[in-house]
């Protein structure tokens, strides 16, 4: 593991858990590879060029809140309500000195404060006028999240800042426009700033809520109840707060022969980012993991090498952590290796590491969720029984209690250690839509 940091900035480190050892003509290797920011000083203050930043400094940021106005937001009228209070949370929680816009969503994509194509400067006035403008919010009209989207990179891409996030409400489905044009509006602004995407009340799909955050390398969640708005509003500004570093890659660096299999993160939530490599030099390929603050990330790597003999041992794969930087190059901010040692000896190539064996099971949770609640609406009840108790199972083997919580609210547990459970006859839309929207979320393996 190697550290680089300066004074005042975050340091990033990486370490590297894996069983290096393997059998004869074994050619898979696999890691966990844990990277942890620390040290930032003051949670949300400010980034300074290009990238890094130190405390005291004026923020370099710019948020947009993207708040849904379509009709059906006055179904029931407490939704609405609950949109401008938590709104005007979240305005709260915007620190001095940082860009903000507010955006108006229906069909259509429209400026409710500053307005101008601007960006308004946060501090004490510009957020009273905030929440005043917030009074002239009412439902009406349709919903199409793409507009909202391409208004807020436009908005955020007008600001010389480093940090750009978004926050969107919705309450339904994405009906006034086709998903082809929803996913080029997040093909044109991947990369561009990252954004969190929250579904209120239980009219909203999923996939297409969890697949903005992930598109945009944000989190996703449900609020079932809008009284919960404000709190959850509130908390994701904070967060947003404290990215003090942004555009953060994982680069790959593989030896002549070997070839990079799969790059997950793996907590705190299960994201694939194998496809979405950009090659970085010979041999070297950068993956995005968006902005950072004082957190901790873990990412399973899998790398395929070439044969080799017994005793020999090869570097499988070097993982950086870096930055780019305004002339072209990039700042590496940390490092770690992934090793291969070839033996014979069967005690040693056959261990499994547990924090391999942990995320790999977490991962699994994650996907027989899905597929089981899949299976469930498509009618095949017994295939989501099979797949939803093998979710039980490893839910309660890796003691991720939340998701066990979540999963006994759509099947009855007879049996957790053996996996078996009884479908329930009926279950709260909610409830399926929370297991859904959650089933992503991991635990970390108990060191």
């Amino acid at each position: 593991m190697a550290n680089f940091s300066k004074s005042n900035v975050p340091q990033f480190s990486v370490d590297v858990y894996q069983n290096e050892y393997m059998a004869e003509g074994a050619r898979e290797v696999n890691a966990i590879a844990t990277v942890t920011s620390t040290g930032g000083g003051t949670v949300g203050s400010a980034v300074s060029a290009p990238h890094l930043y130190s405390a005291g400094q004026t923020p370099d940021a710019a948020v947009a809140i993207m708040v849904d106005c379509s009709g059906s937001m006055d179904y029931p009228p407490t939704k609405m309500r609950g949109a401008r209070d938590a709104t005007a949370a979240a305005i709260d929680a915007v620190r001095d000195g940082v860009h903000f816009a507010v955006i108006g969503g229906t069909h259509v994509a429209k400026e409710v404060y500053p307005g101008d194509g601007r960006l308004a400067v946060a501090d004490a006035h510009t957020r009273g006028q905030a929440k005043q403008a917030l009074r002239k919010l009412s439902a009406g009209g349709g919903t199409a999240i793409g507009t909202w989207l391409r208004l807020a990179d436009r908005l955020l891409s007008s600001a010389d800042v480093s940090i750009r996030h978004g926050i969107v409400l919705t309450d339904g489905r994405n009906e006034h426009e086709s998903p082809e044009d929803l996913q080029a509006s997040l093909d044109a602004c991947a990369g561009r700033f990252t954004c969190d995407a929250r579904g209120v009340g239980t009219d909203w799909e999923v996939k297409e809520v969890t697949g903005i955050a992930s598109a945009l390398l944000g989190t996703a969640d449900i609020v079932a109840d809008p009284a919960g708005l404000s709190a959850d509003f509130t908390q994701m500004m904070e967060a947003a707060m404290g990215k003090e570093v942004a555009d953060v890659s994982l680069r790959l660096w593989t030896p002549m022969g070997a070839e990079i299999k799969f790059v997950k993160q793996v907590a705190p939530t299960v994201e694939e980012l194998t496809a979405r490599r950009t090659e970085a030099g010979p041999r070297a390929g950068d993956y995005p993991t968006g902005s950072w603050g004082d957190e901790s990330r873990d990412y399973h790597i899998c790398v395929e090498v070439p044969n080799a003999e017994l005793g020999q041992e090869m570097l499988a794969a070097r993982v950086s952590l870096i930055v780019p930087q305004p002339d072209g190059s990039a700042q590496t901010l940390s490092q770690g290796l992934v090793r291969a040692v070839w033996t014979d000896d069967m005690s040693a190539s056959t261990s499994i590491n547990p924090q391999v064996a942990h995320y790999t099971g977490q991962a699994e949770l994650a996907q027989v969720i899905q597929q089981g609640l899949d299976a469930r609406k498509s009618g095949d009840m017994d295939g989501a029984t099979a797949k939803l108790g093998r979710a039980v199972q490893l839910a309660s083997a890796s003691g991720n209690e939340d998701t066990a919580k979540l999963l006994s609210k759509v099947v009855d547990v007879v049996d957790a250690v053996a996996g078996t459970v009884r479908l329930k006859a009926r279950v709260a839309e909610a409830d399926e839509m929370t297991l859904e929207t959650r089933s992503t979320k991991t635990v970390r393996v108990k060191k």
